[in-house]
C-alpha cells in the first residue's frame, strides 16, 4: 500500500512501530486473513499506546481514510472468533 499510517509525532520510535504494527495486522486481515490471536496480540499494543476511545476512533477514522480499511469490523470479528479462527475482513 502506498499512504501513511496515522500516527502523533508524540509517540516514541517504539509506540509508533506498535501501532503500524497494528495497523498492518488489520491489513493482513482484510488482504489475506489473520489468526485471531495475531490481531488480538497487536490490537492489545495498540491499546497500550492509545487507551483513550476517543483517540482510537480518531485514529481509525483516518486509517480507514487512507486505506479503505476499518478496524473496528477486524477487531470486533476477532473478539467474536473462537481462538485458532482465521480473521478476515470485508470491504463495504
Amino acid at each position: 500500500m502506498d499512504y501513511n499510517y496515522p500516527i502523533r509525532h508524540e509517540w516514541s520510535t517504539a509506540e509508533m512501530i506498535t501501532v503500524v504494527a497494528f495497523y498492518e495486522a488489520v491489513e493482513k486481515a482484510y488482504e489475506s486473513g489473520i489468526l485471531k490471536e495475531q490481531l488480538m496480540d497487536a490490537y492489545r499494543g495498540f491499546k497500550k499506546v492509545v487507551p483513550s476511545m476517543a483517540e482510537e476512533k480518531t485514529l481509525d477514522k483516518e486509517f480507514e481514510e487512507v486505506s479503505g480499511y476499518v478496524s473496528y469490523r477486524v477487531v470486533k470479528a476477532a473478539k467474536d472468533a473462537a481462538n485458532g479462527d482465521m480473521i478476515r475482513g470485508a470491504r463495504r
